[in-house]
């Protein structure tokens, strides 16, 4: 039998003294490794688009330019055009919206991301400065850069060149049929039930809303079945303060009023320049009107109550954004 083979104590393999105190449970037993923890890493948000560059630019300028002399693009059967509503007429608006009256947004989400919607608004600031500049706040803010068609009076559509752009921006006349079309269109829809009651009053009754008519936008809503969002203006009323009304004047040259203000007619045509005011728009919470019956857009109660919903919330509103107001400049 052969001698077994005495190993002297320090010259163990190094592997086979950390086995046997691993299988002793000593102090070097080995550890089971843990796995490492997976860490979920959200994914990575997409880059901003790139700017383009001046060659880019002027190309697109050129291909713009080429469409409209040769006439290859497209408008609705309102004259709407919204390849030169953005791409001239929003560029025109925006500094103003940005840069003059710092228009602050709240709200927006509460306008539909597909599908038609009504949005009421106040009216108010002598000239319709406030309806462009909603439609800009609309088209900027929204994720979705949805339009807002809005519904203008008939003076706009009989005077020139402003007649020619306002159908051109996607306005159309304030009747119940036109705008019936847009909301079953899927169209966002704009509307100052006011009207020149509202935007023609003095400037002691600012923010004072006036009578919203007989609830005709309402009954629209209800035909088509979309939401109505109720949306408050605040910074209007001061751009051109009414001190007086030219009645005479303004019968003669067959206008709603003849605004006298601190510094029109005084200042000629200096005096046309508005007040760079500091504006709020908040679009309310949608009131729904899909859950009525057809027959309900001919209830006058339910009009009534309906329209004294949205005038109350509006006013509501209003009085809310004035409290929290610092300035009317700032």
């Amino acid at each position: 039998m052969a001698d077994a083979k005495v190993i002297p104590f320090g010259e163990e393999p190094r592997a086979r003294r950390k086995a046997r105190r691993a299988g002793r449970g000593g102090r070097g037993a080995a550890l089971a490794p843990v796995p490492e923890a997976r860490t979920e890493h959200p994914p990575a948000a997409p880059p901003p688009p790139r700017p383009r560059s001046l060659d880019e630019r002027i190309a697109g300028g050129l291909a713009f330019l080429r469409r409209r002399i040769t006439g290859d693009y497209e408008v609705d059967d309102f004259g709407y055009d919204e390849e030169l509503t953005d791409q001239v007429l929003m560029s025109l608006l925006r500094p103003f919206a940005e840069k003059y009256f710092r228009v602050e947004v709240k709200g927006i989400e509460n306008i539909p991301a597909d599908g038609g919607a009504l949005v009421v608004a106040n009216h108010s600031g002598t000239l319709p400065l406030d309806g462009l500049m909603l439609q800009v706040a609309v088209h900027d803010n929204h994720p979705a850069q949805r339009h807002l068609r809005l519904l203008a009076a008939d003076l706009v559509f009989v005077l020139p060149v402003i007649n020619e752009l306002a159908r051109k921006a996607g306005h159309t006349l304030a009747c119940a049929e036109d705008a019936q079309r847009l909301l079953e269109r899927g169209e966002i829809v704009g509307v100052m039930p006011e009207g020149f009651k509202g935007i023609g009053k003095p400037f002691a009754d600012r923010y004072k809303l006036q009578r919203f008519g007989r609830g005709g936008f309402v009954s629209t809503a209800l035909k088509a079945g979309v939401p109505i969002v109720p949306c408050s203006i605040v910074g209007a009323e001061e751009i051109y303060p009414m001190i007086g009304n030219a009645k005479t004047l303004a019968r003669v040259l067959g206008l709603p009023y003849f605004p006298i203000t601190p510094t029109f007619p005084w200042l000629g045509p200096l005096g046309a320049v508005p007040l760079p005011t500091k504006w709020t728009i908040q679009f309310g919470e949608p009131i729904a009107t899909d859950g009525y019956p057809p027959e309900a857009a001919d209830d006058p109660m339910l009009m009534f109550n309906l329209t004294d919903q949205v005038r109350e919330t509006i006013q509501h509103t209003l009085y809310k954004l004035l409290v929290q107001r610092r300035s009317v400049f700032f």
